[in-house]
């Protein structure tokens, strides 16, 4: 399977996994599990065909694990804008945790914090390169360090997804350490 397929597939399975199930006339259970041959028959349905195969192949070779199979099941890890319940448990973060963004966003963030906009959460890194790769999709990256040590001591709660991307509810600005050159 040639990179481009795999990226397409990959972006049709965010989008309908994470965003716009009713759209291709599927319904996700409460934790966003769909079974993998109701996904695959939908997709088909609706002019997208993709092999079981091919299906297997975007999951594990994704560079984030977006997806996760279990048994004869398929959801996305985390990135939802629809409800579902995950089932994560809150976890203890580490001291620190990175946000990538664009200095576009600087001002709102700067005012409002970090919030979960069109998501259920806000999503974090664990380490700078990968926050930077996350800001580089919309531009020029800028990473935000998180002080999560004290937010956490705060009682913010925080929850660590499959694919080991942290979330958390809202992250107020007095948590965040902006780059001296923003």
């Amino acid at each position: 399977m040639d990179e481009r397929r795999t990226v397409k597939v990959s972006k049709y399975l965010s989008k309908h996994l994470r965003h716009q199930p009713e759209r291709i006339g599927l319904t996700l259970d409460e934790a966003g599990w769909v079974e993998i041959d109701t996904l695959i028959a939908a997709c088909a349905a609706h002019g997208f065909r993709f092999s079981r195969q091919e299906l297997d192949h975007v999951v594990a070779t994704n560079d984030k694990q977006r997806f996760a199979i279990e048994g004869t099941r398929i959801r996305a890890s985390q990135g939802h804008s629809i409800e579902v319940d995950l089932g994560l448990p809150p976890a203890t973060p580490p001291s620190h945790l990175f946000h990538g963004t664009v200095a576009r966003n600087l001002d709102a963030i700067r005012a409002e914090g970090l919030r979960p906009m069109n998501r259920h959460a806000v999503h974090l890194s664990a380490d700078r390169e990968t926050a930077t790769r996350v800001g580089a999709r919309r531009g020029r990256p800028v990473v935000l360090a998180v002080d999560a040590g004290a937010m956490h001591g705060d009682g913010h709660v925080f929850r660590v997804s499959e694919n080991g991307v942290w979330l958390t509810e809202a992250v107020p600005t007095r948590y965040l350490r902006f780059p001296e050159s923003h």
